[in-house]
């Protein structure tokens, strides 16, 4: 009995030896190179037995068998090795539905195969594809340019006139309060010496109606021409004479924006009156047509640096003696630049029209 324990035993030990190169390690059985796939738990791996040249096969119980396997010792979650039956070795075999890593392994593997096949799916950048680009670009930025300058131009040209139209309103109302409650009149002598009493820099004393433009142009004529003054409508050379005296009555004045008061002003003949309203008077012009004694022209276009064009006597010298009296409007020209300056001279015709004899103004105003 002895032996034949002795003998059983013997059997049973080799019974659960492993086979030659086979260990009991978990790793055994496998190349030196291959690795358990990601996620594999060692618990598993280390709850298996193995057979001699044989599958690897769950010990009953162990973590990982199913209930039946355990029952009976079948088939459950295999470690490294060779499946005899289907001839798979436990580190091809399909993801653990049970496992999350396993899962996350196959989106990771999936997510970086599609960006390696965009990746060789997009083609390169040619030299044409970066000239494109560029005149893209350069479409978009003179678009961009295009659309400021169109909303820079509606500001100056209708914006502008609002904001002037509206000052003119103003001014108007203001210059007519004054007359009415008895204020000097500027333009006749009241200092010492006979000379002309100041009037303030921007501030309205007179009317300009040029009837070719309409029954409705009147404008307020501010002293002094600095941009703070022709915003606001006609200005008038400080260093000039006032209405009705012997000289040059010069006038400047917008011709595109800022209430636009020149706009038209070559549109002129001679012959055409411009009547100027004082707080009592009226003064009627003519522009000058070609028999004027001075041989001063109707119209003339000069560079912004001629100020001739303002002297006592039109294009005489600035300090030269005076030989009629003229008025003189000064505006841009052409239209939407100040290169060069438009000019059209008018000349006194006959003497001043009391408002007392004309309230509503000399005949010359119904000319059209």
């Amino acid at each position: 009995m002895d032996g034949e324990d002795d003998e059983g035993t013997r059997r049973g030990r080799h019974a659960h030896r492993p086979a030659e190169g086979v260990t009991g390690s978990p790793d055994a059985g496998r190349p030196a190179d291959a690795s358990p796939a990601d996620g594999a738990s060692p618990e598993r791996d280390g709850d298996t037995a193995f057979r001699p040249g044989g599958p690897a096969v769950p010990v009953p119980g162990a973590v990982g068998a199913t209930p039946a396997a355990r029952a009976a010792g079948g088939s459950g979650p295999q470690a490294w090795g060779t499946d005899a039956a289907s001839g798979t070795t436990a580190g091809s075999r399909d993801p653990d539905p049970l496992d999350p890593d396993d899962s996350l392994d196959h989106d990771d593997a999936s997510d970086t195969a599609g960006a390696t096949d965009r990746r060789a799916a997009r083609p390169e950048r040619t030299r044409g594809d970066l000239v494109r680009t560029g005149v893209r670009g350069v479409g978009q930025l003179l678009v961009t340019a295009g659309l400021v300058v169109l909303l820079f131009v509606v500001y100056e040209v209708w914006v502008t006139d609002l904001f002037s139209e509206r000052k003119q309103d103003q001014l108007s109302t203001e210059l007519r309060e004054d007359w009415d409650t008895g204020s000097d009149d500027p333009t006749v002598p009241t200092l010492p010496g006979g000379g002309l009493s100041d009037i303030p820099l921007g501030e309205g004393f007179a009317f300009i109606r040029i009837p070719r433009f309409g029954e409705d142009y009147v404008k307020v004529i501010l002293e002094g021409t600095d941009e703070e003054e022709l915003v606001e409508g006609p200005g008038h050379y400080v260093d000039s004479a006032m209405p009705g005296e012997e000289g040059n009555f010069s006038l400047a004045g917008h011709r595109v924006g800022k209430g636009s008061p020149f706009l038209d002003l070559d549109q002129l003949q001679p012959g055409d009156p411009i009547v100027i309203e004082t707080v009592d008077t009226w003064f009627v012009y003519r522009v000058v047509g070609p028999d004027d004694p001075n041989g001063v022209p109707a119209q003339q276009i000069v560079s912004p640096s001629d100020v001739s064009v303002i002297a006592p006597t039109p294009n005489g010298p600035l300090d030269g003696p005076t030989s009629g009296s003229y008025l003189t409007l000064t505006t841009c020209h052409p239209k939407f630049s100040a290169r060069e300056r438009l000019i059209v001279h008018a000349v006194l015709d006959g003497g001043p029209v009391s408002k007392a004899d004309a309230p509503d103004g000399p005949p010359a105003l119904t000319e059209g």
